[in-house]
């Protein structure tokens, strides 16, 4: 499972903004396909979209009892919201939250240090209508059973209290509601989170017909690289023997950022990385010493890669979650143990500023909550879904995703692998070596090409053959979106609309293929490496790919937080 060592440090729950939340009385009850009881309402503009002809609305999917999924979903902004394509997005983790896509990554808006909304003109809403999907159960504001309860500040765990008020031995602590945290009320793995995640997209295209689709788009990071591939080869699954009352819903495109596909392939990466090859950075992080260690934990015996072999061969519950526990402590984390760099973003020291955490405050505002309909408040990143997926080991897990991306490809879906290059975490070494082993025709004979956008800038290479294709995104970190806006957009744009990602003018259809070299060999240098820790007010220059110089417009910092997950992970 991903090292969950800075989550306490850094702190994946609310601090201050935490309250007991009343429960909302204005939802309209209806119900979507295969009966699943949907409860929304529409969301006041300003509170996320400023556009005032653009409609949003949010709310829980019932897909089960006591499993009460959130979503929310934006109209396109640019065409006919009821002619315009659906495309779902959703964040990894395991546990974390979709709404760290939609305010710091792709969504219509961001939050400033004011707790004030702005608008995001590279917001994918652009070019497609958004549905962002909190999963699975008690992930940010999805719940199971509403409580009063107060965050441990030492483990994380969710404490219930016997009434909505904050005892004395809960003062300062972040008392309000939350989801029960039994384990047993999430899901316990990826093949375990598909079918909940099946049935919110039956309940929100019933409830929403005016917005489903024959077909539709899904987008993800981090973790996706599990969610992606499974739970869409479990939609076509559900296709092929369509249940009474279920609505068939054809896979257009399938988009992951920064995934996390393969630990067997991906720990290793980890090695390639920071030592050899190394990154583009010209940053060599280990002296010979911690090197030899590193690759000794890695790669000795009865160590990480042999007990990732074990899980593989034998599967079992208890061998996968210690031969996972085994490499993020061993392996992933030798990098956080001695460098104090970010595992999200190697330029920049921890703690880091970027992206923006503002947000979080943000929803655990009583208004904002009010506006959405919430029943709990929100948290970025879930302890028991984290501790629920780490006791079936589902992160070293190696799964069946590239044989599932192979699959959707042979159904004649699109699906694109994108990584930004300074993300330690799913480096794009890793995904490049996932890509080839998805073994998607005309691949290994493609090559690498620059991608064009309006500003004339390269931000990054795509290697594709056909409808597959495999991108390195430059000076970006783990969320892409944030990083590189333009150049994410147009890709998105490129791929929802059947086009290369190179240029956006040729159908990508069997035969086509990017002509290049068979290594992307751009090397941004260290001028963007920073040498001491950021000022917290600092803001990030998506032009110079580097925080703006002291001086220019700051925002108030309150209470950083970054989950340690692999969330945006």
């Amino acid at each position: 499972m991903r090292s969950f060592w800075y989550v306490a440090w850094l702190g994946a729950w609310p601090l201050t903004q935490a309250q007991f939340v009343a429960p909302p009385t204005d939802l309209i009850a209806t119900k979507g396909y295969l009966d699943v009881p949907v409860r929304y309402k529409q969301v006041p503009n300003g509170i996320c979209e400023t556009d005032p002809s653009v409609k949003s609305f949010s709310g829980y999917l019932d897909v089960a009892e006591h499993e009460h999924i959130f979503f929310w979903f934006f109209e396109a902004r640019n065409q006919d919201p009821e002619e315009a394509p659906l495309t779902v997005w959703i964040n990894g983790g395991p546990g974390s939250s979709s709404m760290i896509g939609l305010f710091q990554e792709n969504g219509p808006c961001g939050v400033d240090s004011n707790g004030s909304v702005y608008n995001n003109p590279y917001s994918w809403s652009n070019a497609s209508n958004m549905l962002y999907i909190d999963q699975p159960v008690q992930t940010g504001f999805s719940y199971s059973i509403p409580v009063p309860a107060y965050v441990d500040s030492e483990t994380d765990n969710v404490i219930t209290l016997p009434s909505t008020s904050c005892p004395d031995y809960a003062a300062g602590l972040s008392c309000g509601t939350y989801s029960y945290p039994n384990v047993s009320l999430t899901a316990n793995s990826t093949d375990n989170a598909a079918p909940n995640f099946y049935r919110a997209l039956q309940g929100f295209m019933g409830a929403f017909p005016q917005y489903a689709r024959e077909s539709f788009h899904f987008t993800t990071e981090s973790y996706g690289g599990h969610y992606g591939p499974v739970f869409n080869e479990y939609i076509e699954q559900q296709n092929a023997h369509l249940l009474h009352g279920a609505k068939k819903i054809q896979l257009e495109s399938v988009m992951i950022g920064n995934g996390w596909y393969d630990p067997i392939i991906q720990y290793q990466a980890y090695y390639n990385f920071t030592v050899y090859p190394g990154n583009t950075y010209d940053y060599a992080p280990y002296n010979d010493s911690i090197s030899a260690l590193l690759y000794n934990q890695l790669y000795g015996p009865g160590n990480c890669l042999s007990q990732l072999l074990d899980c593989a061969a034998r599967g079992t519950n208890e061998i996968c979650s210690v031969a996972d526990n085994f490499c993020a402590n061993e392996v992933e984390s030798v990098y956080d143990n001695y460098l104090g760099r970010d595992e999200y973003d190697i330029r920049e020291l921890t703690p880091d500023p970027f992206p923006y955490e503002f947000y979080v405050d943000y929803l655990n505002t009583a208004r904002v909550q009010a506006a959405i309909g919430a029943y709990v408040n929100f948290t970025e990143s879930n302890n028991a879904v984290y501790e629920a997926f780490s006791s079936t080991g589902d992160d070293g897990r190696r799964m069946n995703t590239t044989e599932d991306v192979a699959a959707l490809l042979r159904q004649g879906v699109t699906v694109a692998m994108y990584a930004g290059d300074a993300d330690y975490n799913c480096n794009w070494l890793g995904g490049e070596a996932v890509a080839h082993k998805v073994g998607a025709p005309g691949f290994e004979s493609a090559g690498y090409t620059n991608i064009t956008t309006a500003d004339g800038v390269v931000h990054g290479q795509v290697r594709q053959a056909g409808r597959f294709a495999f991108v390195r995104v430059y000076e970006s970190g783990h969320e892409v979106p944030f990083y590189q806006p333009l150049l994410a957009l147009a890709m998105f744009e490129r791929v929802i609309a059947g086009k290369d990602i190179a240029t956006g003018s040729v159908d990508a259809t069997t035969g086509y293929k990017t002509v290049g070299s068979l290594k992307s060999t751009y090397r941004e240098g260290n001028g963007t490496v920073q040498w001491s820790v950021l000022d917290s007010l600092a803001t990030y220059n998506t032009t110079t790919n580097a925080p703006n110089p002291t001086g220019t417009k700051r925002w108030r910092q309150k209470g950083l937080r970054k989950s340690a997950l692999r969330l945006q992970m």
